[in-house]
């Protein structure tokens, strides 16, 4: 994207996203009972599959993680005391670090804080998530990261015994992903019975935007140049257009939980991959039907099967074609990536919302939209927006293969009028900053969507530091 065409949208901003109606239980979200739930697991376990892989973002530092204990690191807030208060309950907490601290006393909250997050301690305050240490086992203490190997080998496992996972870090902290891999690889190995194959993968440079004032100017540095920052996660669907396996489990480096609860997360896991691969095989079936058949028969398969299909399962209403032209269209929109998405009832926690929305060809199609991009203006979508019951917890399956087994070229399916602005701050000054379409929004816009209620005991992140007393991770 040029400096032109990025300064175009600060000016004029994104379009908002038209709504049909959000995706609900019975019309966008499928909620599968028992019966269905062992048909799914059942199937991704004997479909042919070519290579599986987990693929984890997990670039940048943990600030936003200890952004209240920095603000209380001087004078003690609420945040900084529960920390003090807490302290020994983090599995991160060493008493030569932090001793026995009083949380009542501002100087032992101030020191604890400071322990935490400077290099006279822990120096977790400019370490990624994924190398923090999350949970206290009786016999070891495991990162983010390590509870990744562990998840991978329950559902991940290829038929050669490998663990395939792909995490995408930042160059600047690759030693320490390769410190914490090192710990744990060889023990985690001989303890599953797996081969790990770990790849680290870095954010482009390339995909940097620019960041502008409040009042739209260029924002620039001390040196006069112009400040570029990363673009948010959707940059990331370069390195997902990077792998090379067929099934691709995605999933956040802060969204794991103790041991106890891998039994759920492993069986909901097979769930969303069975059925990836289930509405694979059914794209492919169709697709081959199409490719065989002759005008009449095409248009006499896409009235009566796949028009039908498209409607009831993927929510896609198609604009008014002439018969003429309806196998064509029908095609491309077969021939497309496949997504599976979990899916949580709303509790208040943050995250995009899955909804029906109406795209520019004029057909409809299952999207993961963020608040940003719903127009606070136009009171039915506000109205869509409130009336949603489930949000997205980034738990997806895809499948990245076409019907004769090639690679889809990933940037091709990303819908480049997704992204949205955000407000930040470099070195005290506010910015205005341009996200690229997000890796589960706009980058995966034209991708063949479906969405399956997950519960909520599978979607454990850790946003503060705090959220690491919550039980999934005690």
């Amino acid at each position: 994207m040029t400096i032109e065409q990025q300064m175009k949208f600060f000016r004029e901003g994104f379009p908002w996203m038209k709504i049909d109606a959000p995706a609900t239980p019975g019309r966008g979200i499928e909620v599968l009972d028992a019966a269905a739930r062992d048909a799914c697991i059942a199937y991704a376990e004997g479909a042919a599959v070519d290579g599986r892989v987990k693929f984890v973002p997990a670039s940048g530092a943990a600030s936003r993680m200890f952004k209240d204990i920095f603000a209380g690191m001087e004078k003690p807030n609420d945040s900084v005391r529960r920390l003090t208060e807490n302290i020994r309950r983090f599995a991160f907490y060493d008493k030569a670090v932090f001793g026995e601290p009083d949380a009542s006393s501002d100087a032992d909250c101030s020191r604890t804080a400071a322990a935490l997050l400077t290099d006279a301690g822990l120096g977790y305050g400019s370490k990624p998530k994924g190398v923090l240490k999350f949970h206290r086992y009786a016999d070891e203490v495991r990162t983010a990261l390590a509870e990744h190997l562990v998840e991978g080998q329950e559902y991940m496992r290829n038929a050669d015994g490998s663990v395939n996972l792909v995490v995408t870090i930042s160059p600047e902290h690759r030693s320490l992903f390769e410190e914490a891999l090192a710990e744990v690889k060889d023990k985690y190995e001989k303890r599953y019975g797996v081969r790990y194959n770990i790849r680290f993968t870095y954010q482009s440079k390339d995909t940097d935007t620019i960041a502008v004032t409040p009042d739209n100017e260029p924002f620039l540095c001390d040196d006069g140049s112009v400040l570029r920052r990363p673009a948010g996660h959707g940059a990331l669907i370069y390195n997902l257009n990077e792998v090379e396996e067929e099934l691709v489990s995605v999933k956040n480096i802060d969204n794991v939980a103790v041991e106890s609860y891998l039994p759920a997360t492993a069986l909901y896991k097979k769930v969303l991959m069975g059925r990836a691969l289930q509405l694979r095989d059914r794209i492919f079936s169709c697709l081959e039907k199409l490719d065989a058949a002759d005008a009449a028969g095409a248009l006499r398969l896409c009235k009566e099967e796949i028009v039908p299909f498209l409607r009831d399962v993927l929510c896609i209403e198609l604009p008014p074609v002439s018969d003429a032209a309806l196998p064509e269209l029908v095609h491309a929109k077969l021939n497309r990536p496949v997504r599976v998405c979990g899916m949580v009832r709303n509790q208040g926690e943050p995250g995009g919302g899955p909804f029906i929305i109406r795209g520019k060809d004029g057909s409809t199609s299952l999207q993961i939209l963020e608040s940003v991009q719903i127009n606070p203006d136009d009171p039915s979508a506000v109205a869509a927006l409130k009336s949603a019951t489930h949000f997205n917890p980034v738990d997806l399956v895809c499948c990245l293969r076409d019907y004769k087994g090639r690679k889809f070229n990933l940037p091709d399916y990303v819908d480049p009028d997704a992204g949205f602005i955000s407000s930040k701050s470099f070195q005290g000054r506010e910015l205005r900053a341009l996200e690229l379409p997000g890796l589960w929004n706009g980058s995966m816009s034209d991708w063949n969507t479906l969405f399956v209620e997950v519960p909520l005991e599978t979607f454990n992140p850790v946003k503060v530091v705090l959220d690491l007393l919550r039980p999934a991770h005690q």
